[in-house]
Order: C-alpha cells, then sequence, then structure tokens
C-alpha cells in the first residue's frame, strides 16, 4: 500500500476499532501495574486502566447511536470514511488488535521501557483519534471524540512526567 492511498471502512468499523484499542490498553495498563511493586506506579497504570476502559464505553456508545440512527433512516448504505493507511495503521499498531496485548509484557521488562511503550501508544492514539474526529459528522459525538483526543495528551503527559528522574531533572 503507498502512502497516498486510503483505506475505506464503515464508520461502525472505526468505532469497533476504537473500541479494541481502549479495550486492549486497559488490558496493557492492568497488567503493567501488576508488575510493580511502587505504588505510585501501580497506581498510575491502574488510573490509566480505567481512562481507558471509559474511553471504551464512550465509543461504543457513539457506534450503537451510529446503527440506531442508521436503522431509523432505514439506510443500506453504511457510512464511510477514508483514512490514509498511516492513520489506520497507526491506529491499528497502537495496542494492537490481538485479543491479549498484555502479553507482550512478560514481567522481566524495567519501569522504563514500559513507560516508553505507554508513551508510544497513547501518541498512536492520538493519531488515529484525530482521523476518526475528521470524518464525525454529528457535533455531539466530533466533541466526544475531541475529549477523548485531549484525556489521551494528558496521559501522554502524566506518562512523560513519570519518565522524569526524580527531583525534575
Amino acid at each position: 500500500m503507498h502512502e497516498n492511498e486510503s483505506v475505506e471502512l464503515s464508520a461502525r468499523e472505526v468505532f469497533l476499532i476504537a473500541e479494541q484499542i481502549e479495550r486492549n490498553g486497559a488490558k496493557f495498563y492492568r497488567k503493567a501495574a501488576e508488575m510493580f511493586r511502587d505504588p505510585t506506579t501501580a497506581r498510575m497504570f491502574d488510573q490509566l486502566a480505567g481512562w481507558e476502559s471509559r474511553h471504551e464505553a464512550v465509543f461504543a456508545e457513539m457506534r450503537c447511536s451510529l446503527e440506531e440512527k442508521a436503522a431509523a433512516e432505514a439506510s443500506d448504505q453504511p457510512e464511510s470514511v477514508l483514512l490514509p493507511p498511516s492513520r489506520v495503521l497507526a491506529g491499528l499498531a497502537v495496542f494492537g488488535i490481538q485479543a491479549n496485548p498484555q502479553a507482550e509484557l512478560t514481567g522481566y521488562e524495567d519501569r522504563a521501557t514500559v513507560l516508553q511503550w505507554a508513551l508510544q501508544k497513547e501518541r498512536d492514539s492520538v493519531v488515529f483519534y484525530s482521523g476518526l474526529k475528521d470524518f464525525v459528522k454529528d457535533a455531539t459525538a466530533s466533541r466526544k471524540v475531541e475529549d477523548i483526543i485531549k484525556e489521551e495528551l494528558r496521559h501522554i503527559r502524566i506518562i512523560a512526567q513519570a519518565m522524569q528522574p526524580p527531583g525534575g531533572g
């Protein structure tokens, strides 16, 4: 696939991907929380897991709303979106679409490695959700996606701050 090609997905498929990203993110962070005895680190990963679970619920609600609207309009033609492959691939790579993303955590990774992985996954989420926001036509849904993007950016700041050595150096 070339960079200038696009991938066509239905709006339902995009929301299903977003739900899977968040579900996998929550699993990843729960496993990460179990790996560390340091209560501050474990608590941070637990909080991230909780936030990802809430995001999954928001995307599921948006998908259901979209499906109900399509059913009410008796539309045979599902709404579709063209996303550049870089955005699609970033979204699919975020926490992966496998059922067990936390399996990449063996329990032997150090804190810095897990934080680096988490940071990259959050950045990829922002890229994917920015693409998602570009095609959401409903103003309320668009605001919800924007709110999730803002929360993911906050996650990036939290993780980046946790990567700093003690004393702010």
